[in-house]
């Protein structure tokens, strides 16, 4: 059984890595929309035009090799459009169908744009198919195989007949552009992009293993964390951000994703991080959300988070050196950030006396003083 765990846990970082790999700091999107694909939620991501939202979604869905819809609604668009045209032959029979293949109905990965232009014929459809994976279409009950609808909006919706689609998405993100650090890379990955494209050559998981590792999800032990999430909702509901009852208990398969992406069976206090994605409504709230969380979750739990963002821009770091055998201005960049990671972490280790920590980031030194020397040995010749 333990073997069994240690595949599926190693394949669903593959698929995550994978996921992100052609795209520039979108490690964040990566992780979030990993979250809903092994939860079975949806997800939306909420932020401006032309920051990969898309790309990633139809990337994800070839990663797993899975029937994929994508669509671009307007305050025009048409339920024909989605579900498919009426069937003429069946009409002129005396039935009422639909011609769905390539459509909504047969996706099980979909992505739809700019989500709250649905007008009220659509949300009213999406809002079944979301909470039940059923279309009612006239007399027909649709059976949707739709396992998780990742959805994109310019902005939060402000009308209230939305309120109750944005709250099917227990997966919120809040989309933000690549930051003026990352610019030279962006640069170098867009161009890429153009020559390469950025869709999967081959898929590294497949949907019924994506079912399996749902399975597994729903087995992780979340008894040690129960009080610290009641301390937090409370602390929440004091500062003015109220969840429902049906989110407050959702997030806990987000909560056990999160443990299992770090291959474990037994959540910890560090697995509340995901909270940052199920609980704020707007962009405002999302940094009050993750500063109550940063306090309420003790020193310890902020520095094995912080540790977790190091270790993944060091394997980012590998990553592009086992690309690259010659000299590249880059590795000029590498090296700075690098050593002020290797300040960071050395001041950790002298203050820390937690155990966990300590070994983690001795581990991390060792592996900052390795591409050091690697990337100061490749400047020299």
């Amino acid at each position: 059984m333990e073997s069994v765990l240690q595949k599926y846990m190693a394949l669903i970082n593959t698929f995550k890595t994978e996921l992100e790999k052609p795209f520039i700091g979108r490690e964040e999107e990566a992780l979030v929309i990993t979250l809903a694909l092994t939860t079975m939620e949806h997800v939306v991501l909420i932020g401006e035009p032309g920051t990969a939202k898309s790309a990633m979604a139809r990337r994800a869905a070839d990663l797993l090799k899975a029937r994929f819809f994508k669509y671009l609604l307007t305050k025009y668009t048409e339920p024909d459009e989605l579900l498919g045209p009426i069937d003429i032959v069946a009409f002129k029979e005396g039935r009422y169908a639909r011609v769905t293949k390539g459509k909504l109905p047969e996706a099980e990965i979909a992505f739809l744009d700019e989500i709250f232009n649905a007008s009220s014929a659509i949300l009213n459809t999406l809002l079944t198919l979301l909470n039940e994976r059923v279309i009612y279409d006239g007399y027909n009950e649709i059976i949707a195989p739709l396992w998780t609808l990742i959805a994109a909006s310019n902005n939060v919706p402000d009308e209230p007949e939305y309120q109750a689609l944005y709250d099917r998405f227990l997966v919120r993100h809040f989309v933000k552009p690549v930051g003026e650090d990352k610019w030279s890379k962006l640069l170098d990955a867009a161009w890429r992009i153009e020559k390469e494209g950025y869709r999967a050559p081959q898929p590294v998981i497949s949907m019924s293993e994506l079912k399996q590792i749902y399975n597994f999800i729903l087995d992780v032990d979340l008894s040690s964390i129960k009080q610290s999430l009641l301390r937090i909702y409370a602390v929440l509901e004091d500062h003015g951000i109220h969840l429902t009852d049906r989110r407050k208990g959702k997030t806990l398969k987000l909560i056990a994703a999160h443990a299992f992406l770090k291959g474990r069976m037994i959540a910890v206090e560090e697995d509340l991080f995901v909270l940052k994605y199920t609980v704020p409504s707007t962009r405002e709230e999302a940094d009050k959300v993750f500063a109550i969380l940063l306090e309420e979750l003790g020193s310890r739990e902020r520095l094995i988070y912080e540790l977790g963002e190091i270790e993944s821009n060091l394997v980012e770091v590998k990553n592009y050196l086992a690309k690259t055998a010659s000299f590249d201005p880059k590795l000029l960049e590498y090296l700075r950030g690098l050593e002020k990671t290797r300040e960071r972490l050395e001041r950790i280790a002298r203050e820390t006396s937690d155990d966990k920590v300590a070994g983690k980031t001795r581990k991390l030194l060792v592996e900052i003083e390795e591409l050091i020397e690697l990337i100061k040995e490749r400047i020299i010749s």
